[in-house]
């Protein structure tokens, strides 16, 4: 059991750092002023570190609860185990996958199609889209860090 415990800590502590050092460290390191030739180009970075993050992210969810509904399946003889935090592992899982299949992917095209985003006038169709839809991203990982620390607690609670 105590290797269970030990990969529903280890994928949380790898989506929720991941999360933490892109939104803390990387990102604003990126934008710095100074540090990179353009904005562009540490949207570029940004976003292809986002993409990796997602990929890394689903694995950690899919481990963290067949991890989980093994380990409670044990401690408590329970044929059908569920807990909250599998369900907010699970709305962790369905907010990534829906910014890394749907939300992303429509950046990355109107970034393709207009070229340097910071030269589109702000009253630009495609410039607003795109604005709009890096709101949504953001507010996606805002949830599932917030979910993902609530997950993190539940997940201590549990093996008290």
């Amino acid at each position: 059991m105590s290797f269970l415990r030990f990969l529903m800590l280890l994928s949380l502590v790898v989506w929720l750092g991941g999360l933490i050092f892109l939104a803390f460290v990387e990102a604003p390191t990126a934008f710095s002023p100074g540090l990179l030739p353009t904005r562009h180009m540490a949207g570029s970075i940004v976003g292809r570190s986002l993409d990796l993050l997602h990929y890394m992210a689903i694995v950690c969810g899919i481990v963290f609860l067949i991890a989980s509904m093994l380990y409670s399946r044990m401690a408590t003889g329970n044929a059908r185990p569920l807990a909250a935090r599998h369900l907010l592992i699970v709305l962790m899982l369905l907010l990534t996958v829906i910014s890394q299949f749907a939300v992303s992917p429509k950046m990355h095209a109107i970034r393709a199609e207009v070229g340097v985003i910071d030269n589109v006038p702000l009253d630009n169709p495609l410039r607003r889209e795109f604005d709009r839809l890096h709101v949504w991203s953001e507010k996606f990982e805002e949830a599932v860090l917030l979910l993902g620390l609530v997950a993190l607690y539940a997940t201590a609670q549990a093996f008290q």
